[in-house]
């Protein structure tokens, strides 16, 4: 059996790392220390041992000698006791430590031995961390979006008091309840699909949901999401999450509000048109009677059909059919209200306006002049909304240049290529725009016309930027307006 001698004793105190001062139990003086205290402290043993309290520690009077007087009295009644002390070493460094002071009976004396280390380094720590918690308190406090953890199962492991404060929990502890639960149908799935996923590799993910406050308020959320796992054992699904209820709002009223538009305006059209048609399908069908009563009269004074009368009756048959080609276009145009993107000839969409355009042209002998581009210009659009455009457009020229004397009366439509971009424009020869007005043409509800409420130029900006174009206006020399949109060009269909 090992015995060690008392010189073994020594060597090991003095091979310690953790610093030991021996004080005499009675008059408190220092009687000795080891190597780690020396080297600390900056002293050789034959500087330490008459030195004072004043003479090793830091001057503050939380640190003045009678404190440490009373503290190494009470180890010696007591047994141990502890206190934070800071030293000050020979180069008048300050060294914050934890020390110890333990009652030892020695063969010669009693004695108190005095532990410490250094926690200087430890108590800058504390103190930022601190402070980083008293920020980070702050910030969370007033951050605008919630901070959650969620399992695998749609609980919530941890919520933010912004958290709470989004979801109106009122004080009420929400920690521990189901997050998932408090969602819609369709929200849920994806949820729980998202947390179910095999989750450490997984990177941030982004989710929307809806879910019902504890007012029983339905709220759209966005979230950031990422998997954690704390030392703490807090692991999960971090959400980082805010309230999105009002641009979803609003979103879904500018949609609805921009259909509504859309409605308005083909309807609009409709009446538009349905005057010029029916001015022009009365001149067909009243021929249509004439000669079909022609024909009755011949019928009535003949015994026998002749050629005049089966001429009557085919030049009725062509009216008619010219009447149904008239209405057969009108149908087409307005049968299906929704449409979807399509690629489709710029030159061709034109080509199918331009019958309405002369119509709305020949009552005021508006001459019309449509001069589409020479290559194809293949975009993808909305056929029935661009053409609604186009039509806008020359339905404004012709009112414009209605009352002007009949040289002036004359509208140009062309189509061009322009780089990347299918370009139209609309040129008349009128008064042009006045240099107030050019700014808010496209605004909704100018008009510069005394019964117009300014939607067809407000409508046509809202279908040109959804189609993820440009219109513009200016004016041209020496008199009159030009109205021009460009729509990106599409690359054109593979040919067969």
């Amino acid at each position: 059996m090992f015995t060690p001698q008392d010189s073994d004793f020594h060597r090991l105190i003095e091979a310690m790392p953790l610093c030991i001062i021996l004080h005499d139990a009675k008059t408190k003086e220092i009687l000795w220390a080891n190597a780690a205290a020396l080297g600390v402290l900056g002293f050789s043993l034959e500087e330490l041992v008459p030195l004072k309290a004043p003479d090793m520690t830091n001057p503050d009077p939380k640190y003045r000698r009678s404190v440490g007087l009373r503290w190494l009295a009470g180890a010696a009644r007591t047994g141990q006791r502890a206190i934070e002390w800071c030293y000050r070493s020979k180069q008048g460094v300050d060294i914050l430590s934890e020390a110890i002071a333990t009652l030892v009976h020695l063969a010669e004396r009693d004695v108190l031995m005095v532990q410490f280390r250094d926690i200087s380094k430890e108590e800058q720590v504390k103190r930022d961390l601190k402070r980083f918690e008293s920020r980070l308190k702050a910030f969370m406090q007033d951050l605008a979006e919630g901070v959650a953890v969620l399992a695998a199962d749609g609980t919530l492991q941890f919520l933010s008091e912004s958290g709470e404060r989004l979801l109106g929990a009122d004080g009420q502890p929400l920690v521990g309840q189901s997050f998932v639960a408090r969602c819609d149908e369709p929200s849920r799935r994806r949820l729980l699909a998202n947390l179910q996923r095999k989750r450490p590799g997984r990177g941030a993910y982004s989710v929307h949901y809806r879910i019902q406050h504890q007012d029983q308020s339905w709220h759209w959320h966005h979230a950031t999401c990422r998997y954690i796992e704390l030392e703490d054992d807090l692991k999960g699904h971090l959400l980082l999450f805010r309230d999105v209820s009002e641009q979803v709002n609003a979103e879904e009223a500018r949609r609805a509000s921009e259909q509504k538009l859309e409605y308005l305006a083909r309807h609009n059209a409709m009446g538009e048109m349905a005057a010029a048609i029916s001015h022009e399908l009365s001149q067909p069908l009243a021929a249509t009677r004439n000669f079909i009563e022609g024909a009755l009269i011949r019928l009535e004074h003949s015994d026998a059909p002749n050629q005049g009368v089966a001429w009557g009756l085919q030049s009725a048959v062509r009216q008619i059919e010219h009447a149904s080609l008239i209405i057969k276009s009108v149908r087409g145009y307005l049968v299906k209200l929704e449409q979807t993107e399509q690629l489709v000839d710029l030159n061709e969409i034109l080509a199918e306006t331009r019958y309405f355009i002369s119509l709305k042209g020949q009552p005021s002998s508006v001459q019309i002049e449509v001069v589409p581009s020479q290559v194809p210009l293949w975009v993808s659009c909305e056929r029935v909304l661009i053409g609604q455009v186009i039509l806008n457009l020359a339905f404004n020229a012709i009112e414009e240049l209605m009352d002007l004397p009949l040289p002036q009366r004359v509208l140009r439509i062309y189509t061009s290529l322009s780089r990347d971009s299918a370009v139209l424009c609309v040129e008349d020869r009128g008064r042009g725009i006045d240099a107030g007005h050019q700014e808010k043409l496209f605004d909704g509800f100018f008009s510069s016309k005394v019964s117009g409420n300014g939607i067809g130029l407000a409508l046509c900006k809202n279908i040109i930027s959804r189609h993820r174009g440009d219109i513009w206006a200016q004016n041209v020399t020496p008199s009159g307006a030009m109205f021009c949109f460009s729509l990106p060009r599409a690359k054109g269909p593979t040919p067969a």
